[in-house]
Protein backbone atom coordinates (compact mmCIF):
# COMPACT_ATOMS: atom_id res chain seq x y z
CA UNK A 1 0.00 0.00 0.00
CA UNK A 2 1.72 3.20 -0.97
CA UNK A 3 0.21 6.34 0.19
CA UNK A 4 0.75 9.22 -2.53
CA UNK A 5 -0.31 13.14 -1.62
CA UNK A 6 -3.14 14.67 -3.94
CA UNK A 7 -4.16 18.29 -4.43
CA UNK A 8 -7.98 18.01 -2.71
CA UNK A 9 -9.41 19.51 -5.96
CA UNK A 10 -8.23 16.15 -6.98
CA UNK A 11 -10.44 14.14 -4.98
CA UNK A 12 -14.19 14.24 -4.44
CA UNK A 13 -17.07 13.09 -2.13
CA UNK A 14 -18.92 9.57 -2.88
CA UNK A 15 -22.47 11.01 -3.89
CA UNK A 16 -24.10 8.12 -2.53
CA UNK A 17 -22.04 8.37 1.11
CA UNK A 18 -25.00 7.40 3.57
CA UNK A 19 -22.92 8.72 6.37
CA UNK A 20 -24.29 12.40 7.90
CA UNK A 21 -20.52 13.68 8.75
CA UNK A 22 -21.21 17.21 10.03
CA UNK A 23 -20.70 16.78 13.31
CA UNK A 24 -17.46 15.20 13.26
CA UNK A 25 -15.69 17.55 11.23
CA UNK A 26 -14.59 20.04 13.84
CA UNK A 27 -13.38 17.40 15.72
CA UNK A 28 -11.58 15.44 12.79
CA UNK A 29 -9.77 18.81 12.19
CA UNK A 30 -9.37 19.84 15.92
CA UNK A 31 -7.24 15.81 15.28
CA UNK A 32 -5.41 17.20 12.14
CA UNK A 33 -4.22 20.66 13.63
CA UNK A 34 -3.09 18.93 17.39
CA UNK A 35 -1.72 15.99 15.61
CA UNK A 36 -0.65 16.08 11.70
CA UNK A 37 -2.87 14.06 8.98
CA UNK A 38 -2.51 10.23 10.60
CA UNK A 39 -3.78 8.45 8.41
CA UNK A 40 -4.76 8.50 4.62
CA UNK A 41 -8.03 8.65 2.96
CA UNK A 42 -8.54 5.99 0.59
CA UNK A 43 -9.66 6.82 -3.03
CA UNK A 44 -10.65 5.08 -6.00
CA UNK A 45 -8.91 5.12 -9.07
CA UNK A 46 -11.02 7.76 -10.30
CA UNK A 47 -10.74 10.30 -6.93
CA UNK A 48 -13.63 9.45 -5.57
CA UNK A 49 -13.35 9.21 -1.45
CA UNK A 50 -13.86 5.08 -0.67
CA UNK A 51 -12.96 5.59 3.35
CA UNK A 52 -12.41 9.40 4.76
CA UNK A 53 -15.69 11.69 3.79
CA UNK A 54 -14.75 13.42 7.33
CA UNK A 55 -10.67 13.35 6.87
CA UNK A 56 -11.80 15.19 3.78
CA UNK A 57 -14.08 17.74 4.90
CA UNK A 58 -11.74 18.48 7.86
CA UNK A 59 -8.94 18.86 5.74
CA UNK A 60 -11.19 21.72 3.60
CA UNK A 61 -12.24 23.43 6.56
CA UNK A 62 -8.45 23.28 7.85
CA UNK A 63 -7.74 25.20 3.85
CA UNK A 64 -5.02 22.26 2.97
CA UNK A 65 -4.48 21.97 -0.29
CA UNK A 66 -2.98 18.51 -0.38
CA UNK A 67 -4.25 15.69 1.56
CA UNK A 68 -2.46 11.81 1.78
CA UNK A 69 -4.22 9.13 0.20
CA UNK A 70 -4.15 5.54 -0.64
CA UNK A 71 -5.80 5.05 -4.06
CA UNK A 72 -7.31 1.45 -4.08
CA UNK A 73 -7.40 -1.01 -6.43
CA UNK A 74 -10.02 -2.76 -5.46
CA UNK A 75 -13.44 -3.53 -7.79
CA UNK A 76 -15.80 -0.78 -8.33
CA UNK A 77 -17.98 -3.12 -6.32
CA UNK A 78 -15.92 -3.87 -3.89
CA UNK A 79 -14.95 -0.36 -3.10
CA UNK A 80 -19.03 0.18 -2.77
CA UNK A 81 -18.62 -2.37 0.36
CA UNK A 82 -15.30 -1.47 1.88
CA UNK A 83 -16.60 1.96 2.07
CA UNK A 84 -19.82 0.46 4.26
CA UNK A 85 -17.59 -2.05 6.03
CA UNK A 86 -15.45 0.41 7.17
CA UNK A 87 -18.25 2.37 8.86
CA UNK A 88 -20.16 0.06 10.27
CA UNK A 89 -17.28 -2.17 11.48
CA UNK A 90 -16.40 1.46 13.63
CA UNK A 91 -19.33 1.44 14.98
CA UNK A 92 -19.16 -1.89 16.70
CA UNK A 93 -15.84 -1.61 18.97
CA UNK A 94 -16.94 -0.53 22.31
CA UNK A 95 -15.26 1.60 24.76
CA UNK A 96 -13.88 -0.03 28.35
CA UNK A 97 -14.61 3.29 30.15
CA UNK A 98 -12.34 1.76 33.05
CA UNK A 99 -9.47 2.12 30.56
CA UNK A 100 -10.24 5.34 28.87
CA UNK A 101 -10.45 6.85 31.86
CA UNK A 102 -6.95 5.68 32.71
CA UNK A 103 -5.38 6.76 29.32
CA UNK A 104 -7.43 10.09 29.17
CA UNK A 105 -6.21 10.87 33.11
CA UNK A 106 -2.29 10.51 31.42
CA UNK A 107 -3.22 13.05 28.66
CA UNK A 108 -5.62 15.99 30.72
CA UNK A 109 -2.71 18.19 31.87
CA UNK A 110 -1.15 17.98 28.27
CA UNK A 111 -3.63 17.86 25.47
CA UNK A 112 -7.29 19.09 26.25
CA UNK A 113 -8.99 15.94 25.11
CA UNK A 114 -12.26 17.77 24.54
CA UNK A 115 -11.12 18.87 21.18
CA UNK A 116 -11.67 15.56 19.86
CA UNK A 117 -15.18 14.37 21.26
CA UNK A 118 -14.74 13.55 24.66
CA UNK A 119 -16.48 14.64 27.28
CA UNK A 120 -14.18 14.14 30.71
CA UNK A 121 -17.06 14.84 33.06
CA UNK A 122 -19.86 12.29 31.98
CA UNK A 123 -16.53 9.61 31.98
CA UNK A 124 -16.87 8.45 35.20
CA UNK A 125 -18.86 5.65 36.16
CA UNK A 126 -20.20 5.19 39.35
CA UNK A 127 -18.99 1.94 41.69
CA UNK A 128 -22.74 1.01 41.52
CA UNK A 129 -23.25 0.83 37.67
CA UNK A 130 -19.88 -1.24 37.49
CA UNK A 131 -21.36 -3.37 40.14
CA UNK A 132 -24.33 -3.74 37.68
CA UNK A 133 -22.18 -5.30 34.47
CA UNK A 134 -22.83 -8.56 32.86
CA UNK A 135 -20.05 -11.34 33.09
CA UNK A 136 -18.11 -10.52 30.09
CA UNK A 137 -17.65 -6.96 32.39
CA UNK A 138 -19.38 -4.99 30.20
CA UNK A 139 -22.52 -2.65 30.86
CA UNK A 140 -25.51 -2.99 28.81
CA UNK A 141 -26.56 0.22 27.83
CA UNK A 142 -30.53 1.95 26.15
CA UNK A 143 -29.82 4.36 23.27
CA UNK A 144 -31.19 6.61 21.51
CA UNK A 145 -29.84 9.88 19.98
CA UNK A 146 -27.16 11.30 22.43
CA UNK A 147 -27.96 9.40 25.11
CA UNK A 148 -26.58 6.36 26.75
CA UNK A 149 -28.57 4.63 29.92
CA UNK A 150 -26.52 2.16 32.28
CA UNK A 151 -29.44 -0.87 32.75
CA UNK A 152 -29.12 -3.07 35.11
CA UNK A 153 -29.67 -6.99 34.33
CA UNK A 154 -33.12 -6.75 35.72
CA UNK A 155 -33.69 -3.63 33.86
CA UNK A 156 -32.76 -5.22 30.79
CA UNK A 157 -34.70 -8.17 31.63
CA UNK A 158 -37.72 -6.24 32.19
CA UNK A 159 -37.59 -4.23 28.72
CA UNK A 160 -36.85 -7.16 27.02
CA UNK A 161 -39.91 -8.73 28.28
CA UNK A 162 -42.21 -5.92 27.97
CA UNK A 163 -41.11 -5.73 24.17
CA UNK A 164 -41.59 -9.41 23.61
CA UNK A 165 -45.64 -9.12 24.90
CA UNK A 166 -45.85 -6.07 23.08
CA UNK A 167 -44.63 -8.05 19.62
CA UNK A 168 -46.75 -11.01 20.67
CA UNK A 169 -50.01 -8.67 20.53
CA UNK A 170 -49.74 -6.36 18.17
CA UNK A 171 -47.59 -7.86 16.05
CA UNK A 172 -44.92 -4.97 15.33
CA UNK A 173 -42.63 -2.74 16.86
CA UNK A 174 -44.22 0.28 16.21
CA UNK A 175 -46.01 2.39 19.41
CA UNK A 176 -43.91 0.14 21.55
CA UNK A 177 -42.53 3.06 23.07
CA UNK A 178 -45.89 4.89 24.12
CA UNK A 179 -46.91 1.22 25.39
CA UNK A 180 -44.39 1.72 27.84
CA UNK A 181 -46.39 5.08 29.66
CA UNK A 182 -49.45 3.19 29.32
CA UNK A 183 -50.58 4.50 25.92
CA UNK A 184 -52.64 2.46 23.97
CA UNK A 185 -50.32 0.71 21.63
CA UNK A 186 -52.81 1.25 18.15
Amino acid sequence: MKTVEKKITEIFPYANNPRNNEAAVEKVANSIREFGFQQPIVVDKKGVIVAGHTRYLAAKSLGLEKVPCVVSELTDKQNDAYRLADNKTAEIAEWDFELLGEELDKLKLDIDMSLFGFNIETLDIPQEEKKEADSSGKMKYLEFGSHKIPLTDEELAALENAYDSYIGLYGVEYGFVNSLFGEDGE
